[in-house]
């Protein structure tokens, strides 16, 4: 896996256009395209010196074309080395990451002092990348009955070194499990006996992993992903006696990948969204040439496991939170009969949001499924098994995530998992609810087409609408919202767990969470408001509102509200921003719509006031079932 192998391999002249980047006629979408490719530590370094060779207005534009994020490291061991794959990695991932890094060893002094460079440098996220080196409490040493456990005093130093930086910097951690090097003392015993580092290590992790999963701190499970690539492998003792590097240099790329991959999820870039081939992909065969009978998948078949092993990872990723749809050249009746009729798949018809099933090119039936699901094409992930396929797509979508996939279909879910597009840093009540969401937005839709106006369509949907103040129950639901929002999002400002925890405790914030229920089901939380107070005034810093609502005048049964809780706070004047992006042209003239009055507006940003008083009331066809109050 450390080649990457779900990425396209980069062409034979990747080193020239990396010389010939300045002279491209689009410098910005080359660097996106000799990004996309799998990169070895050596090509990573040539593109990023490239990168730093253009232009500062280039370079400016390169990183308005992606999200920014400031990232701290801290190590045991040499990082700087890894700093151009980690840029390269991010860059493949939406992502333009600065890296502030510190000198070799410094993580107590720079946890523990509130002036170090880390504390005061307005970091995202510090990365903690400690291996098992860093914690002199787990050398092999066997603990007599009542002393304190090595794993127990590695955890409680890592756990100062978190709770200092929360404190002093405001900022979240990315910790990292420990690997287990492949040394043995007493074969099978040391995963036994107390003190000895295998289970040392074990009862770590499980004490990190716990602790994580009720903290605003992100887990990277280093351990798992050199349990993926074998640990002989991993650890390169040469090098570490050497130069301290943490692993072999091969592996470089992988762990850049997976990093920036995290760091893209708490920016909200993980997929959404998986679109399945069905030939050959989900089951072996063309059902139309073989018939339903002659298709292979189900138990008993070694090709048929390996397709119905697709088909289980579909299932989880659903389960997680995933929209799944199909996008299959075949005839539709044909194609649905094995979902319907087969008795060895796994995946049923009424997994899929959406199913289309036809002879047009797969690139334009993608587009229509991203239309229809109102999500972006950067968003999804085409799996298909035929290269000619893919390579078309990729084409004509650009903006598409298309993973390479070997011949052998035994080895495609190895791959798949590998490339982790649907990164999770959290899993909420609306993850486990999408995909009958959006079931119930395709039944809404049915209904739209026979309503004789809007009106009457709204008003039949039967909407009730809750509005809470920012908490607990909330909080992870609000950070997607913030993060993963881009069509209806105003200022598309985007703000950690630690953040939204700061908001609900400050009395200087007013924050709407906003949820939505109709005849068809439960849409969840789908608008987040804050609000900034000032003596008179409160400023809208954040409004957006999830794709699956948007054209059923939530966002007038949200202005209401906000004006009725102005009036009762005695406040004279709500101001709202609109900040263009690539993506939330949408919005342009949402807060003209409303009312407001445009008093300043340049190429950044758009200023609009609303004298509260002179507000009339929208009265949507939407009931107010709670309401919040000011705190």
């Amino acid at each position: 896996m450390h080649d990457l192998p779900w990425l396209l391999a980069p062409s034979d002249d990747f080193n020239e256009r990396c010389i010939q980047l300045g002279r491209h006629q689009t410098p910005v979408a080359e660097v996106h395209a000799l990004a996309k490719y799998a990169l070895s530590i050596n090509q990573a370094n040539r593109l990023y010196q490239a990168i730093g060779k253009l232009t500062a207005e280039t370079r400016s534009l390169l990183s308005r074309s992606l999200t920014p994020f400031r990232l701290g490291i801290v190590s045991n061991a040499t990082m700087d080395l890894m700093i151009p794959s980690i840029v390269i990695s991010a860059i493949r991932n939406g992502i333009d990451i600065e890296v502030v890094s510190t000198d070799f060893g410094q993580v107590a002094q720079e946890a523990f002092d509130a002036g170090s460079k880390l504390n005061t440098a307005r970091l995202d996220a510090v990365l903690i990348a400690l291996d098992y080196h860093a914690y002199p409490f787990l050398a092999d040493q066997l603990s007599t009955s009542g002393e304190v456990l090595p794993s127990d005093k590695a955890f409680d130093y890592l756990k100062q070194i978190r709770d200092s930086f929360k404190q002093s910097g405001g900022m979240i951690c990315i910790a990292q499990t420990l690997a287990e090097p492949p040394y043995e003392f007493g074969g099978n015993f040391d995963a036994q006996l107390d003190g000895l580092l295998r289970k040392s290590l074990t009862e770590f992790n499980r004490a990190l992993v716990d602790d994580i999963r009720s903290s605003v701190d992100v887990l990277f499970d280093v351990a798992a992903l050199v349990n993926m690539v074998g640990a002989c492998q991993w650890f390169d003792e040469r090098q570490w006696y050497l130069s301290r590097v943490p692993m072999a240099n091969v592996f470089v790329p992988l762990y850049a990948e997976y990093l920036t991959k995290l760091v893209a999820a708490l920016r909200g870039k993980s997929k959404k969204c998986l679109v399945l081939d069905l030939d050959n992909t989900l089951w072996g065969g063309v059902v139309g040439d073989d018939g339903l009978e002659g298709i292979q998948i189900g138990q008993g078949n070694p090709v048929g496991e390996s397709f119905l092993a697709i088909q289980q990872w579909a299932k989880t990723l659903k389960d997680l939170g995933v929209i799944l749809t199909v996008c299959s050249k075949n005839d539709e009746n044909i194609a649905l009969e094995v979902f319907r009729k087969h008795s060895g798949m796994l995946l049923k018809e009424n997994d899929f949001a959406v199913f289309v099933a036809n002879w047009e090119d797969k690139a334009t039936n993608i587009r229509f499924i991203a239309e229809t699901l109102n999500i972006g094409l950067d968003a999804m992930v085409f799996v298909d098994d035929n290269p000619a396929e893919r390579e078309i797509v990729r084409t004509m979508l650009p903006e598409l995530t298309v993973p390479e996939l070997p011949k052998d279909s035994s080895q495609f879910l190895r791959i798949l998992c590998a490339g982790r597009f649907f990164e999770k840093i959290d899993f909420t009540e609306d993850d486990a609810q999408r995909n009958a969401q959006y079931l119930s937005n395709a039944r809404r839709q049915e209904i739209q087409k026979t309503a004789a106006t809007l009106e009457d369509y709204l008003a039949s949907l039967e909407m009730y609408i809750s509005f809470s103040p920012f908490n607990e129950l909330g909080r992870k639901r609000i950070v997607q919202l913030i993060n993963k929002t881009n069509q209806f999002n105003l200022t598309t400002r985007r703000y950690t767990e630690t953040d939204v925890l700061q908001f609900e405790n400050d009395q200087q914030y007013v924050t709407l969470q906003i949820e939505l229920q109709d005849k068809f089901g439960d849409n969840g939380m789908i608008s987040v408001v804050i609000c900034k107070v000032h003596q008179d005034r409160w400023d809208i810093d954040t409004w957006l509102m999830s794709c699956r609502v948007i054209k059923r005048r939530v966002e007038e049964a949200v202005c209401d509200q906000l004006v009725a809780l102005a009036r009762k706070s005695g406040i004279s004047k709500l101001r709202g921003f609109y900040r263009p992006t690539e993506k939330n042209g949408l919005v342009k003239e949402h807060y003209r719509q409303l009312g407001f009055d445009c008093i300043c507006s340049d190429e950044s940003e758009d200023i609009w006031d609303l004298a509260v008083e002179h507000y009339q009331m929208k009265n949507p066809p939407i009931t107010v079932r709670k309401s919040s109050v000011i705190q």
